[in-house]
C-alpha cells in the first residue's frame, strides 16, 4: 500500500482560495454574459424609421418605373421592405453574436489572470496566517523534560491563534513546574531515605568496631537500628500514601469527620498525654464522601502534626461540622511564630523554615513549628520521627477529593489548618 502525499495546510488553503474565487468569478461571468445577451436587441428596425427610409428610396423608385399597374407596384414594393428586414435582421445578429464572443474571451482571459494573482496572494495569505502554527509546531519539538523554558510568546490581534499559542506557553510552563517540583520531590526523598540508612551504617560500624563488644552494646545498637527502621518504614509509607492520593480516590463512601477525629485523639492519646496538652474539641457531625484511608490518614496527619510540633503544656482544638455544603475539620494548635510568608511553602513535601537541607533535628517540619535554636520559640521541640509530607499528604488527598486546604498563620504562634470536602449529600 503506497503512502499517501503529504499535502500542507498551506497549500490546501491556497487551492481553497482560488477554488472559491474561481466560482465567484464563473458566477459573475455568467450573470454578465447573460445581461449582456438579454440586453442585446436582435429586431430589425421599423420600417419608418429614417433609415429604414433611406435605404427603400432607391428600390420604391426602381419599382415604380418597372411595375406595371398598381398591384405590381405593391407587389414590388413589398418584396424592396422585406428583404431589407432580413439584411437587417442578418447584420444585427453577426454584430450581437460578435460582442457576445469578444465578451467571452475578453472576460475569461481576465478570470484566469486573476486566478493566477489570487492563487499567489492565496498562498502568501495562508503563510502569513500559519506563521503561529509553525512557531507552536516548533516549540512543541524542541519542548523535552529537559528543555521546558521556551515559550511562543506570540504577538498580534487576540485571535484564535494566539490563543492557541498562550494555553501552549501555559502547559509548558505547568509541564516544566510538574518535572521541577518531581525532581526536587525524588531528590528530598533519596536525601530523607538516606538519613536512617546512615543511621544503621553508623551504629553498626561504631559498634563492630569495638573489640570487645558487651551485650548491651549489641542490645543499643539494635534498638538504633529498630528506630531507624520504623523511620524508614514511617517515610516509604507516606511516600506510597501522597503517590496514591496524587492518583485520585479509588472508592467514595460514606463517611463522618467526626467520628474520624475521635478515633485520631483516642489513638494520640499517650502522646497528648506525654507532652502534656491540653485539648479543646467541637466536634458536629461532617457527613462526606470519600477513600476512608485516604481520609483517616488526613484527619491523623493533622492532629499529629499539631501535637509532634508543638510546645509543652501547649494547646491544640479540634473542630469538625458542616458550612456552605462542605464538611470541614478545623485543627489549630499552639508553637513558633510562623512568617506570613512561609506558610504556603509548609505544603511541599519534606519543605522547612530554614531551608530543604540540614538533619530533621535542626529544621523545621512541614506544619511550621521551629526548633529548640529558633530564637523566635525557645520553649519549642521537634520530633525526630517526622517525615516532612504530613501536611503535603493533606493537600494531596483534600485535592484528591475536590476539596480545599486554607493555613492560617496565628498572631501568637502555632497554625491553624481547615480542610473543607464536599458533603454527603442527604
Amino acid at each position: 500500500m503506497r503512502p499517501e502525499r503529504r499535502r500542507p495546510i498551506r497549500l490546501r488553503l491556497t487551492l481553497l482560495y482560488s477554488s472559491l474565487f474561481l466560482l465567484a468569478g464563473a458566477v459573475l461571468l455568467a450573470a454578465a454574459y447573460g445581461l449582456v445577451a438579454h440586453s442585446l436587441d436582435t429586431g430589425p428596425p421599423p420600417a419608418t424609421s429614417v433609415s429604414s427610409q433611406a435605404y427603400l428610396a432607391p428600390a420604391i423608385k426602381l419599382c415604380k418605373a418597372t411595375a406595371r399597374g398598381p398591384v405590381a407596384l405593391d407587389k414590388c414594393e413589398q418584396q424592396a421592405h422585406d428583404s431589407l428586414q432580413k439584411a437587417a435582421q442578418a447584420g444585427l445578429s453577426y454584430q450581437r453574436d460578435q460582442a457576445l464572443e469578444h465578451l467571452l474571451y475578453y472576460s475569461l482571459a481576465a478570470l484566469a489572470a486573476l486566478a493566477a494573482v489570487s492563487a499567489w496572494l492565496g498562498w502568501m495569505v495562508a503563510g502569513r496566517a500559519l506563521r503561529p502554527v509553525h512557531a507552536i509546531t516548533a516549540a512543541a519539538r524542541a519542548a523535552s523534560e529537559e528543555n521546558l523554558g521556551e515559550r511562543i510568546a506570540l504577538t498580534g490581534p487576540d485571535d484564535e491563534l494566539k490563543e492557541l499559542a498562550d494555553t501552549f506557553d501555559a502547559m509548558l510552563a505547568r509541564l516544566d513546574t510538574a518535572f521541577a517540583s518531581q525532581r526536587r520531590f525524588v531528590a528530598d526523598a533519596s536525601h530523607e531515605l538516606r538519613t536512617p540508612l546512615t543511621v544503621m551504617r553508623t551504629a553498626i560500624d561504631v559498634t563492630l568496631a569495638k573489640p570487645g563488644r558487651t551485650q548491651a552494646q549489641l542490645e543499643s545498637m539494635a534498638t538504633e537500628i529498630r528506630q531507624a527502621v520504623d523511620r524508614a518504614e514511617a517515610l516509604i509509607e507516606a511516600l506510597l500514601t501522597l503517590a496514591r492520593s496524587d492518583r485520585g480516590r479509588d472508592c467514595a463512601e460514606p463517611l463522618d469527620m467526626a467520628v474520624l477525629a475521635e478515633d485520631a485523639l483516642d489513638a494520640a492519646a499517650p502522646a497528648i498525654a506525654a507532652r502534656p496538652i491540653t485539648v479543646e474539641t467541637v466536634l458536629w457531625p461532617g457527613p462526606a464522601l470519600g477513600d476512608p484511608v485516604l481520609v483517616e490518614r488526613l484527619v491523623t496527619n493533622l492532629v499529629d502534626n499539631a501535637i509532634r510540633h508543638n510546645v509543652p503544656h501547649g494547646w491544640m482544638q479540634v473542630a469538625t461540622g458542616t458550612r456552605g455544603g462542605m464538611a470541614f475539620i478545623e485543627v489549630a494548635n499552639g508553637g513558633a511564630l510562623i512568617p506570613e510568608e512561609a506558610v504556603p511553602s509548609l505544603f511541599e513535601p519534606f519543605w522547612r523554615l530554614s531551608g530543604r537541607s540540614g538533619p530533621p533535628d535542626s529544621t523545621v517540619s512541614s506544619n511550621g513549628t521551629a526548633s529548640p535554636d529558633n530564637p523566635a520559640s525557645p520553649d519549642s521541640t521537634v520530633s525526630p520521627d517526622g517525615t516532612g509530607l504530613g501536611l503535603s499528604i493533606v493537600r494531596s488527598v483534600a485535592l484528591a477529593h475536590h476539596g480545599q486546604v486554607i493555613a492560617r498563620r496565628r498572631a501568637a504562634g502555632g497554625l491553624e489548618v481547615s480542610v473543607l470536602l464536599p458533603a454527603r449529600p442527604g
